[in-house]
């Protein structure tokens, strides 16, 4: 039986100081990605990957593409030591960047100029609030949110896992959800340390703003198909991702339902690559019978390739 592989790409809240240096320094893939984004975005994304400070590195319009770099270049180093085509990639909020790139929807330089552009157009976009929610009782979230909006605006940002969700919004709605959410048995409201409220319609500006910039781009048919964030579908024509690129920056992101699609057309493998390990316990919560991989350093590198290459020759 063949194994059905996803690659997955994490999102904002990955970073930390010193991602991709060991890459960098042991793999010639992986260092030719950071060198093309240096030149490409006219800043030193290795400086703030490598070194940081971590301030600088916590801007939202250095974080996008300090994530997107590295994670991409963990996946060149990767390819660079296996030759593998996965059944199918998604992304986690700005890690779609990395799945469209991956399933050949852009090259490198397209990807790295469109997620500065969305990182400048969303790091410029203050107010709002958000907060994660961790076990909130069955039907507690849509009563939550509809008897908060009476104070103001307040949506779902991710449906993380059947655990977590992450509400965004007025600061004031968000807050009144968080304490009706607590009160119904929510075991835990976490304020985020964000920015600015995050795939909500305060960012609809910037989703505007941002469709202008991707009908200029040059995009391709993805060769694998990319479940998108807006509705957890798999995606293939360039023409729907020109409409779903500038919607994802004020939408909801379909995280369970994606993971959910994936296993039901027989994804049994998924691959998480880029910095951190936060979508592969997701999707542990989301289907505990799907096999999880991490890529995000040399040492996860080499481990995540043995144990393909045993779990491959053995089937």
């Amino acid at each position: 039986m063949t194994k059905k592989i996803a690659f997955v790409f994490p999102g904002q809240g990955s970073q930390s100081v010193g991602m991709g240096k060991d890459l960098y320094e042991n793999f010639e893939a992986a260092k030719n990605v950071f060198d093309t984004a240096d030149k490409v975005l006219g800043k030193s994304i290795t400086t703030i990957c490598f070194e940081g400070p971590d301030e600088d590195l916590k801007q939202t319009v250095n974080t996008q593409p300090s994530i997107v770099t590295m994670s991409i270049a963990a996946l060149e180093a990767f390819k660079s030591q296996l030759d593998i085509t996965p059944y199918a990639t998604a992304g986690h909020s700005l890690g779609e960047y990395c799945a469209m790139y991956c399933s050949g929807v852009m090259d490198l330089e397209t990807t790295l100029k469109a997620i500065q552009k969305r990182a400048d157009l969303m790091g410029a976009t203050k107010g709002g609030a958000m907060a994660a929610v961790l076990n909130a009782p069955e039907g507690s979230l849509d009563k939550a949110i509809k008897e908060a909006s009476s104070v103001g605006y307040v949506d779902v940002a991710n449906y993380n896992s059947p655990a977590q969700v992450v509400i965004t919004g007025d600061e004031a709605a968000v807050a009144k959800a968080g304490e009706l959410l607590s009160a119904a048995g929510a075991r835990r409201v976490v304020p985020l340390a964000v920015s600015g409220a995050f795939h909500s319609k305060f960012m609809e500006n910037a989703g505007n703003e941002f469709a202008g910039f991707v009908s200029e781009l040059s995009l391709n048919d993805a060769k694998v198909p990319v479940y998108t964030n807006v509705d957890a579908n798999a995606t293939i024509s360039s023409s729907d991702f020109v409409e779903k690129m500038p919607k994802q920056i004020y939408s909801s992101v379909h995280w369970t339902q994606t993971i959910e699609n994936m296993a039901g057309e027989g994804v049994d493998t998924i691959i998480e690559i880029g910095p951190g390990k936060v979508l592969s316990g997701l999707v542990k919560k989301i289907n505990s019978d799907i096999k999880t991989y991490n890529i995000y350093d040399k040492e996860s590198l080499e481990n995540t390739l043995s144990a393909l290459k045993e779990q491959l020759t053995s089937v």
